[in-house]
């Protein structure tokens, strides 16, 4: 077997959806786009977003919590791949950037954080272990 080639630097990796209502938003993209769903084998509250052909997953979806404030529209967050997340969050607020979730072990998966740049935009950044493949579970 073959090791999963790690991403490019920068490149976009994933893609996260947090809504309250997680049933309306599978039945919207299934008829829209013809996404499927699956529950992550290690997060029963995590959604895996497949799309026909593909064997990996191109995204995920999660219930918004109380974590979330009670105004806080749904969202999409985009995952970038970065080499080393902790050097690029120094680089990052070193250019105004913040720090919203500071670099933090995702059990099996790699390692992450999630930013906002100047303007107010948040992403998420992502170092991913070797031969981890985004959506494997």
């Amino acid at each position: 077997m073959t090791e999963a080639k790690q991403p490019q630097q920068g490149s976009f990796v994933w893609n996260e959806l947090t809504t309250r209502d997680t049933e309306a938003a599978k039945t919207f993209y299934q008829r829209l786009f013809g996404w499927k769903f699956q529950t992550s084998p290690t997060h029963a509250e995590y959604n895996i977003i497949t799309v026909p052909g593909r064997e990996q997953g191109i995204g995920g979806m999660m219930k918004m919590g109380m974590e979330y404030p009670k105004d806080a529209p749904p969202n999409w967050l985009p995952y970038i791949h970065v080499d080393n997340v902790d050097k690029t969050c120094q680089t990052a607020e070193e250019n105004g950037g913040t720090i919203l979730v500071p670099p933090t072990n995702i059990p099996d998966v790699g390692r992450f954080a999630m930013l906002k740049d100047p303007t107010g935009a948040a992403f998420s950044i992502i170092t991913m272990k070797p031969g981890y493949t985004p959506g494997q579970g």
